[in-house]
């Protein structure tokens, strides 16, 4: 789904979309939209953690990593294209550098670009650590955007428990939107 979306998004622009992964961990989601075709001197990670950014380093010489705040990150108005949040705003507990990161993300942000969302929208009982991140919540971080959300991924905690059968029961469990544990797709700023 994200990946359709993507490319009708920015359509034969999708090499040189300037993409910023923000709490890039690993640098996975940059190599998948590398497999899409966006090309390696227009990836960009950020990421708090100095480990992940070695392991993404080492796991993605060719991509352009730096460790940092997303509140802080520099770079210049409108720099990127497509800005990847991947589980970054759960892992906010604090309101007040939400609202910031949002900013400064929203600063980076190309006026014709999009940012690719994905994470929680359900409570995880087993990580106190992490807040749900329901559309009201994301609308008033992301005010002036379009969200073109939609409920994915089964609960892991049931998809977990499937074993054998989950060939056959992934799918059919999955059908129901009230067990997708994560919202995801693309936002942007409505043109016109």
């Amino acid at each position: 789904m994200l990946g359709t979306m993507i490319r009708k998004q920015f359509g034969p622009r999708l090499p040189s979309t300037r993409v910023l992964d923000v709490g890039c961990g690993r640098g996975d989601w940059l190599a998948w939209l590398q497999s899409l075709g966006v090309s390696d001197a227009n990836l960009y990670g950020v990421d708090l953690l100095a480990d992940r950014i070695a392991a993404a380093k080492q796991a993605h010489p060719t991509f352009a990593f730096a460790q940092g705040n997303a509140e802080q990150f520099d770079g210049a108005d409108a720099s990127f294209d497509l800005i990847v949040c991947s589980t970054l705003f759960s892992s906010i507990l604090d309101e007040g550098m939400a609202a910031r990161v949002a900013r400064n993300i929203t600063r980076l942000l190309a006026p014709a670009g999009a940012i690719v969302w994905y994470d929680f929208r359900y409570r995880n009982p087993g990580n106190p650590h992490t807040l749900p991140m329901t559309r009201p919540h994301i609308q008033a971080l992301f005010a002036d955007f379009v969200l073109d959300l939609h409920s994915v991924t089964l609960v892991p905690p049931l998809a977990r428990r499937l074993g054998p059968a989950t060939p056959v029961l992934y799918p059919l469990l999955a059908a129901m939107p009230p067990l997708r544990s994560h919202l995801a797709g693309l936002m942007y700023r409505p043109t016109g």
